[in-house]
């Protein structure tokens, strides 16, 4: 940004910086392995399930986790992006209704769990597809 001198009008005029239509690359932590990160989502689902009064542990998250890692290793850069991409907003919208879910006190709303477990389950079934 800048101010330029108008000859026609002898006051400054504004001059807008050039804009794309491009976003900024994302760029993840460095090493760190995306099934490690969508295990922590899994986590995050565990606690959830527990709120929701869901019984049952999932046993599949580190075959899920190691195929991610090998399936994000081998996808092209456009679907490695569009994974992290949806993994850092899925990440953090899990991680606020949690933290909703936990100042709820001592009886969170069961529904409201449910719910919010059943968009990570459909999140984590997309993220599993991106790289499969």
């Amino acid at each position: 940004m800048f101010l330029a001198i108008s000859p026609s009008l002898a006051r400054p005029v504004y001059i807008a910086p050039a804009m794309t239509h491009q976003a900024p690359p994302f760029s993840a932590a460095p090493g760190s392995d995306p099934g490690h990160r969508v295990a922590q989502l899994r986590e995050l689902l565990r606690l959830v399930g527990r709120i929701a009064g869901e019984s049952g542990r999932d046993e599949s998250g580190l075959d899920a986790a190691a195929r991610i890692s090998a399936g994000w290793d081998r996808a092209a850069p456009i679907a490695q992006r569009r994974f992290d991409a949806l993994l850092e907003e899925s990440a953090g919208w899990a991680a606020a209704g949690v933290e909703a879910l936990l100042a709820a006190g001592e009886k969170p709303p069961r529904a409201a769990a449910a719910r919010l477990g059943s968009e990570i389950r459909r999140t984590l079934g997309e993220l599993e597809a991106l790289v499969a």
